[in-house]
């Protein structure tokens, strides 16, 4: 019975999570390692989005810029960690990046050890569907060489 109680706690927090974000939005991991083990796996680059439920050019990107038609089309050759710097468990992975503001995004390799770009500032739909192609540009050079 704890099980089955524990098991629809934890559907429902994840539910709950994921209607956080708008329709259209990528499939995001609430914590980096869900996001590199996938990687792993999958061999794409991961996005690291360092932000806050109270921070306004967060929300903003949250919901104009991740699920716009014009990123879209990208959502899906890409890792997401969504990461609240409010939540202690990802505090020592913001000091490592050494985030000072919100929004930070880190755009990793496959591996998670090279950081292929960043981007520290809102963008538009467009101007982030160009640093994301700018990324998988990056990702392709390091694997041949």
């Amino acid at each position: 019975m704890k099980q089955a109680l524990l098991l629809l706690t934890l559907l429902f927090s994840i539910s709950l999570h994921a209607s956080d974000f708008p329709a259209g939005s990528p499939k995001f991991f609430t914590s980096a390692a869900g996001a590199l083990k996938e990687a792993k796996e999958n061999g794409k680059p991961v996005i690291l989005v360092f932000s806050a439920s109270w921070c306004g050019p967060c929300q903003s990107m949250k919901k104009d810029v991740y699920p716009s038609s014009v990123v879209q089309p990208l959502q899906d050759k890409f890792n997401w960690a969504y990461l609240d710097i409010d939540d202690e468990t990802n505090g020592k992975l913001a000091k490592t990046y050494q985030v000072e503001s919100i929004p930070s995004l880190f755009f990793l390799d496959a591996d998670g050890k090279t950081t292929l770009d960043e981007l520290k500032d809102v963008a538009t739909p467009k101007d982030f569907a160009e640093k994301l192609t700018s990324v998988l540009k990056k990702q392709a050079s390091t694997k041949k060489g």
